[in-house]
C-alpha cells in the first residue's frame, strides 16, 4: 500500500484535488484538518483544547494528530477500506511532523506540495470564509496561518527533496489535476 502526502499552503485547493485523486487511485483519504474538527466537534476535552488552538491559528501538538491519523489507519486497514493505500492531507505541517510520522506509521511513499502565493491564498480563504462558516477562516488568523505555513513548509520540503513532487496549484482545476497525475501514476503503474 502506499502513503502519499498532500502538502500545500491553506486555500492552495489540496480539498478539490484530493477529491479528484482519490477518486482516480483509490487511496483512501485522510485529512489532518477534518480529523481535529472531528475531535472538536465530539466535545472530549482534547476536543475543546484543540478549538482553542486552532481558533488563535497555532498548531495542535503532533502527538495528538499523529494518533488520530494512525488510528484512522488502523480503522481503514482493519475495515479493508482501501487496496492502494492513504491520501494524507495537511499533514505534515512541519518537518518534526513528518520524520516522526516515517518512524512510527509507515514512510511517505511521494509528497505532491500544491504552490500557490501569498496573495491566491489570502483571496480564496477570504472567499471560503463568506460562505464557511469556520472558525479558523478570519483575516487575522488566516494571515497568521499563512506566515507559519511559509517557514514550517520550507523545511518540509527541503528535508523530503527527493520524494516532493512541486505542482503550481494557479492553474485551473483540470490542469493542477493533470499534473498530479504526471506525478502518480508511476506509483500505481
Amino acid at each position: 500500500m502506499k502513503t502519499i502526502w498532500i502538502i500545500g499552503g491553506p486555500g492552495c485547493g489540496k480539498g478539490t484535488q484530493c477529491e479528484r485523486i482519490i477518486a482516480k487511485y483509490g487511496l483512501y483519504h485522510i485529512s489532518s484538518g477534518d480529523l481535529l474538527r472531528e475531535e472538536v466537534a465530539s466535545g472530549s476535552p482534547r476536543g475543546a483544547s484543540l478549538q482553542e488552538l486552532m481558533s488563535k491559528g497555532l498548531f495542535v501538538p503532533t502527538d495528538i494528530v499523529l494518533d488520530l491519523i494512525r488510528e484512522r489507519m488502523e480503522k481503514a486497514k482493519k475495515e479493508g477500506a482501501t487496496k492502494t493505500g492513504f491520501l494524507i492531507d495537511g499533514y505534515p505541517r512541519e518537518l518534526e511532523q513528518g520524520k516522526l510520522f516515517e518512524e512510527k506509521v509507515c514512510p511517505a511513499d511521494k509528497i505532491i506540495f500544491f504552490d500557490v502565493s501569498n496573495e491566491t491564498m489570502m483571496k480564496r480563504l477570504m472567499g471560503r470564509a463568506a460562505v464557511s462558516q469556520r472558525a479558523d477562516d478570519n483575516a487575522e488568523t488566516i494571515k497568521k496561518r499563512i506566515e507559519i505555513f511559509n517557514v514550517k513548509n520550507g523545511e518540509i520540503v527541503e528535508h523530503y527533496k527527493d520524494k516532493v513532487v512541486r505542482i503550481n496549484a494557479e492553474g485551473t482545476v483540470d490542469e493542477v489535476f493533470a499534473e498530479a497525475t504526471k506525478a502518480l501514476d508511476p506509483l500505481f503503474a
